[in-house]
């Protein structure tokens, strides 16, 4: 499915976006978040075909200005891991039945021009349409300028795992869950 938005184009990946999708992602792990590529956390970065085009479970979202991906968005059917999460979170989201957003980056040129939510909107409705998905969650790093305030205009906190927060210490980390929007013809599975 294409989504044309002006001069941008919201779509499902093809092998011809993956080096340009990598390039992005690790732009934004050197860039913004400061510590780089960690193979333990990034492992779907080094094969972006396998993880995602040709899982029929997973998908990766480009956002494309003038043949160049400036935006992607991740879904893979993995929840969050113990460690590092908590083991309620773990609990809660597992493994199969959750789709997990990830990989929700916009180069600073191309912001503010609603992709980021196109392309959660785009990895939402495959979500929905595979039916065999719970719940979507993610996790945000709150250090990153507007990404709290993106999420929380989305999604709904699970829990809040920053040293402020209610949970003692941890790290700049919110966790939010995102409704399913409901399959076409079906109802959705409560878990």
């Amino acid at each position: 499915m294409n989504r044309h938005h002006g001069r941008y184009q919201v779509r499902h990946a093809t092998p011809d976006d993956l080096p340009g999708a990598r390039s992005l992602i690790l732009d934004t792990f050197y860039r913004e978040f400061g510590y780089g590529f960690v193979p333990r956390w990034h492992a779907d970065v080094i094969d972006l075909q396998g993880c995602y085009l040709d899982h029929p479970r997973h998908a990766l979202v480009v956002a494309v200005h003038e043949g160049e991906v400036v935006g992607t968005t991740a879904l893979n059917s993995t929840g969050p891991a113990h460690p590092p999460h908590p083991r309620h979170l773990a609990e809660r989201y597992p493994s199969g039945r959750t789709a997990q957003l990830l990989r929700v980056y916009v180069r600073a040129g191309h912001r503010r021009h609603g992709l980021a939510r196109r392309m959660v909107d785009l990895a939402r409705a495959f979500a929905a349409a595979d039916g065999g998905y719970d719940r979507l969650y993610l996790h945000t790093n709150t250090d990153i300028p507007g990404a709290e305030p993106f999420w929380r205009a989305l999604a709904d906190e699970v829990f809040d795992a920053r040293p402020t927060g209610e949970h003692g210490p941890g790290v700049a980390t919110v966790h939010f869950e995102i409704p399913l929007p409901v399959p076409v013809g079906g109802t959705r599975p409560t878990a």
